[in-house]
């Protein structure tokens, strides 16, 4: 093989190594325990709901609907999630959930929030 092939392939290599790394984290784990969901659901609805509204539909803070939303990066929405917004009345709530959970948490918002369960 040339040395110019091999500069070619190493420079390839590095360009993809370099993107994954400038990609936004993906959380490949799986969907939180059906309580923890239930759990989860509930702190949106009421707690987040407080200031975003009970239906999402903003309030204090902005709407929490999908086409308020699809436009904001994900990783974005997932570290306001976790660590709030400095400045703001927006909290972080890294103390009371998981990274994946954020994660869980931003793509139901992106979808349409589930609603809560009532027994």
């Amino acid at each position: 093989m040339t040395r110019l092939r091999m500069t070619h392939i190493l420079d390839r290599v590095l360009a993809t190594l370099f993107l994954f790394h400038l990609l936004p984290a993906v959380s490949l784990a799986a969907d939180p325990a059906p309580e923890r969901v239930r759990e989860l659901v509930r702190m949106v609805r009421e707690d987040c709901g407080s200031c975003h509204g009970l239906t999402l539909k903003g309030g204090l803070g902005p709407p929490l609907l999908p086409d308020a939303l699809r436009e904001k990066p994900v990783e974005s929405l997932r570290y306001t999630v976790l660590l709030g917004r400095p400045g703001t009345p927006m909290p972080p709530w890294n103390a009371f959930m998981s990274e994946a959970e954020a994660d869980w948490i931003v793509r139901q918002l992106l979808a349409g929030f589930p609603e809560e369960e009532r027994k």
